[in-house]
């Protein structure tokens, strides 16, 4: 018996996300229902043409966990030059994104609605990321719930696999011991480099969110992570 749960244990399949229940409102919904099929990427069992799903030849960076998207939309509005690829499970998100895509007129978004992990395995091709973006993961304070956590071995190198030499990967969280993991995680991946020593600086792309500003009111930091594909 304790042989079969150690290989369901060793086999069980890991996920970027824990379902919750949330409130979808009706202009969400409407979103979903008539801009998904156009800014969405449906989930493929095989890599798909980045250059061909955005019609141009740019870089491509990918973002896993986009939240209700305001990050996401501030960043491609300053940026219309890249390419971003967001990743999201949860419908109120997706749809808060897709009303800022159509209200800012932003050319250079799509949404795969989809576990990261699955899309990052058979969607994107290795060496076809210019950078991946992580910003606030959910960081499971309690203990017994750090399993959860996104950002672990299995998955930073099936990250680092999809950037391309010099590509990027660049975390934030303002939880001190979550960084302190990821550093430790991302430090251990042989295809990564520190770009600092140790946190870096905030990058001048990334803006500070309303909900970051209040933790630094709160006198919480927030410590960034920047490492490179070698």
């Amino acid at each position: 018996m304790s042989g079969a749960s150690d290989s369901a244990s060793r086999h069980r399949p890991i996920r970027s996300f824990v379902l919750r229940t949330s409130r979808l409102s009706p202009a969400q919904r409407r979103a979903c229902e008539n801009l998904l099929p156009r800014y969405g990427v449906p989930f493929s069992p095989a890599p798909v043409d980045l250059a061909a799903v955005f019609g141009r030849t740019a870089p491509k960076i990918l973002e896993i966990g986009f939240g209700m998207g305001e990050t996401t939309a501030r960043i491609a509005s300053e940026h219309p030059e890249i390419d971003y690829l967001g990743i999201e499970v949860h419908t109120p998100g997706v749809g808060n994104l897709l009303q800022l895509i159509v209200a800012q007129g932003l050319l250079n978004v799509r949404i795969v609605q989809h576990d990261a992990v699955e899309v990052l395995q058979h969607m994107i091709a290795p060496g076809s990321l210019d950078g991946a973006h992580v910003f606030f993961p959910d960081p499971w304070p309690k203990k017994r719930h750090h399993k959860r956590r996104l950002l672990q071995p299995p998955l930073v190198a099936l990250l680092a696999s999809r950037l391309k030499p010099g590509g990027y990967l660049h975390a934030a969280t303002d939880w001190e011991e979550y960084a302190a993991q990821m550093l430790e995680v991302l430090s251990a991946e042989p295809l990564l480099e520190n770009t600092a020593d140790g946190y870096a600086d905030r990058p001048a792309y990334r803006p500070l969110t309303k909900f970051e500003q209040r933790g630094l009111a709160l006198g919480h930091a927030v410590r960034d992570l920047v490492f490179r594909r070698r």
